[in-house]
């Protein structure tokens, strides 16, 4: 079969006329997040999450890519410019709104206060929690011939020293590092003539108690400092008879990454600061010069379960009523109808349940899953480690390759191989990011099998935080292809032809395009084209010509892409039929979904409807493997394609419109505005809501008349 790549050549996704770029793209999402900070419509600790959620993005989108951004654009001076400067904008960014947010937290009597400014008795508490419970975990390492600078880990934060002893008349000089374990903000103990709550950062109780530590020196500058590291870790051939062990040494020199950020506060001296670059070998332009707090991920430690007022109110998943009316048994509902779950709104535990309920039934004799991502006391793991210590044949394709939960899966794999399973990891050169499990279960002397396709990871905290969709089904065809891909994954037994499924890097590009060119067809018959897509990124520059290409012909094609779009919509001549907007709030939206109207206009119950696990991106459709599943049940079509998608293409609460100078614009607040969110918290899914269940609990309506007047201009 031919490769992929080269039957779908690249194009020149750096044509700025044609393509945003993808780097400053992903940029823009991240400034999408903190402007949520300032959003008033949050709750104040909530709004400091986002801007937590936002320093993680950075951080990881500087660990993990910057390294390979300035090599790439090491010939092009303008373009890292750029990116560097949207970089330290941010940065700038986060700084104004961490003071806006304790301006406002004070306002709401949570304090963030210098040890400087306590009281005696205040002082006295604080001495003490300092040495039972700080001094002991912290290690001031000296820097001298004889001391060289110490190892400061990828996102470690320090305290640079300079010191002076009389005795000898002698500079010195030292760092001590911040443990990651010890809380970055200690609260203050309440007293009966003070109610407010009050916390104080490590770094000024460290900095307050330097003359404990250091008795008989002068102690002249304490600043602080932080590193960030290349985490990007290779991974060769050279061992393919112990490939968990080759990874295990790749990440421990990924622990030694070259440093790719030195932040440093702006109170640092000149000759510190240049002390600093050259001991740790960090050039000019990789120096960060701040002002404030660094590391605003640790923020979270701020929100605390005594102001419930600040944050959102509690949200619990629904379970879905289908399989509670089959007294939990989830083959049974399974086997009357396809089921849909929308997470978060619909919870989790349907997946733990139906593998849990696998592992337990002595009539399944086999389970198959991937594992890309899972939680730290997975429930899944363990239901698989249960099912093959029960002696049923277990089989899971671990991807290894999972970035920052490679430690993670590597544990997981030798928890499963010590009970018995069958741990694979597939590919050398491609990740497995597949979200499939297939469970084979003997019923009335024959093997029937169940399946569950996802959007996202079998990861049940962030279940509770993404929007995703799981997919059950015993569709037989649906079944028979999930096998196929399996034996794929395990045996490199590559299937020749799949009935329904589709998958990269085989044939999930030329579906794609298939499905694109059908639409264009549609139009030129004289009929409606149209087509709704939903994913976390938008970037392979053959697939977005292809969409400028049904553009062109007349195809209506609205994209919701939560980050990353290297598309430009509204651009006359290329783009005019093509509207891109991102959704931003309470949840993080994941999931993938494709719907193409087969020529009439959506939401229509002959629309083409898939769910997948691939976002488009050229990775995605070349070097991974993914799935993309058609959706025929009519009422989870429905669910689908005439209540989620809909719901999210009206929604003007959490929405930014992509303009084609690449500029996000919040969509303007309305006393009636729509947000999907809430929609979805208040309305009861479609295919979980059960047969018994009074008709009055259907979903609410949405408001098509509305609806068709903004997406479905062909209707005039």
């Amino acid at each position: 079969m031919m490769n992929p790549a080269e039957q779908f050549p690249a194009m020149a996704s750096d044509d700025p006329q044609r393509f945003l770029l993808r780097e400053l793209s992903s940029l823009a999402f991240n400034q999408r997040v903190i402007e949520e900070a300032s959003n008033i419509r949050h709750p104040l600790l909530e709004r400091l999450n986002f801007l937590a959620i936002s320093s993680s993005n950075l951080d990881e989108f500087v660990v993990v890519h910057m390294a390979a951004i300035e090599a790439k654009y090491q010939n092009q001076p303008a373009v890292l410019a750029n990116i560097n400067a949207e970089i330290s904008r941010i940065l700038e960014l986060h700084q104004k709104i961490w003071v806006d947010l304790t301006n406002s937290l004070r306002d709401a009597g949570l304090y963030i206060i210098k040890p400087s400014d306590l009281d005696a008795d205040d002082r006295s508490w604080l001495s003490s929690y300092f040495h039972l419970n700080i001094y002991p975990a912290l290690t001031p390492l000296a820097i001298d011939t004889v001391h060289p600078f110490p190892f400061i880990p990828n996102g470690g934060v320090a305290i640079a020293l300079d010191l002076f002893e009389a005795n000898q008349n002698k500079n010195l000089r030292a760092v001590i590092p911040l443990p990651p374990p010890l809380p970055r903000f200690i609260r203050l103990p309440a007293s009966n003539t003070q109610t407010s709550i009050r916390f104080v950062m490590l770094e000024d109780i460290v900095q307050n108690h330097l003359q404990d530590i250091f008795p008989t020196l002068v102690v002249r500058e304490a600043s602080v400092f932080r590193v960030l590291r290349d985490t990007e870790i290779h991974i060769t051939e050279s061992a393919p008879d112990d490939f968990m062990g080759s990874f295990e040494s790749a990440i421990k020199k990924r622990y030694y990454g070259a440093i790719v950020r030195l932040s440093v506060v702006s109170s640092m001296s000149t000759v510190m600061r240049d002390f600093l670059a050259d001991q740790l070998d960090v050039s000019l332009d990789k120096t960060v010069v701040r002002s404030g707090f660094m590391r605003f991920s640790d923020a979270r430690q701020l929100m605390i379960k005594d102001r419930p007022d600040l944050v959102y109110t509690p949200y619990e998943p629904r379970f879905p009523e289908r399989i509670r009316e089959f007294n939990g048994d989830c083959f049974a509902a399974i086997a009357q109808k396809d089921i849909l779950v929308h997470h978060p709104f619909e919870s989790f535990d349907v997946v733990v349940q139906f593998i849990l309920q696998a592992a337990q039934d002595p009539n399944v004799v086999a389970i198959k899953q991937t594992l890309y991502r899972t939680s730290s006391a997975s429930p899944i793991v363990k239901a698989l480690v249960a099912a093959a210590e029960a002696g049923k044949s277990v089989t899971v394709m671990v991807e290894l390759k999972a970035r920052f939960d490679e430690e993670a899966n590597i544990r997981w794999a030798r928890d499963l191989e010590k009970a018995g399973a069958h741990v694979v990891f597939g590919f050398m050169d491609m990740k497995t990011h597949a979200k499939m499990t297939l469970v084979i279960r003997r019923e009335n002397s024959a093997l029937r099998s169940y399946a569950h396709f996802g959007t996202g990871n079998y990861h049940p905290d962030t279940a509770r935080v993404y929007t995703d969709l799981s997919f059950f089904t015993c569709d037989t065809d649906l079944c028979q292809d999930a096998a196929a891909v399996f034996n794929y994954m395990t045996g490199y037994a590559q299937p020749t032809e799949l009935r329904k499924l589709k998958i990269a890097p085989l044939y999930l590009r030329h579906n794609v395009m298939q499905l694109i060119d059908n639409e264009i067809a549609h139009v030129r018959a004289g009929r409606i084209g149209q087509i709704w897509l939903k994913m976390n990124a938008l970037v392979d520059p053959v697939i977005i010509d292809k969409l400028y290409q049904a553009s062109t012909a007349g195809v209506s094609i609205d994209l919701i892409i939560r980050g990353a779009c290297c598309l430009r919509p509204g651009v006359p001549g290329l783009s005019e039929n093509i509207r891109v907007k991102s959704i931003v709030g309470r949840f993080l939206e994941h999931s993938r979904i494709l719907a193409f109207g087969n020529g009439q206009a959506l939401p229509h119950a002959k629309a083409k409807v898939f769910l997948s696990s691939a976002d488009w991106m050229t990775r995605n459709f070349d070097r991974r493997i993914e799935t993309l599943v058609p959706i025929e049940n009519e009422t989870v079509h429905a669910q689908i394609v005439s209540q989620i998608l809909p719901a999210c293409l009206m929604d003007t609460r959490q929405s930014w419109e992509l303009s084609p100078d690449g500029i996000y614009h919040h969509l303007p607040s309305t006393v009636d505005d729509f947000c999907a969110h809430d929609y979805f918290m208040t309305n009861p899914s479609l295919s979980g809501r059960g047969t018994n269940l009074d008709q009055k609990i259907l979903p609410q309506p949405l408001p098509y008349e509305q609806f068709r007047k903004k997406y479905d201009k062909d209707d005039d």
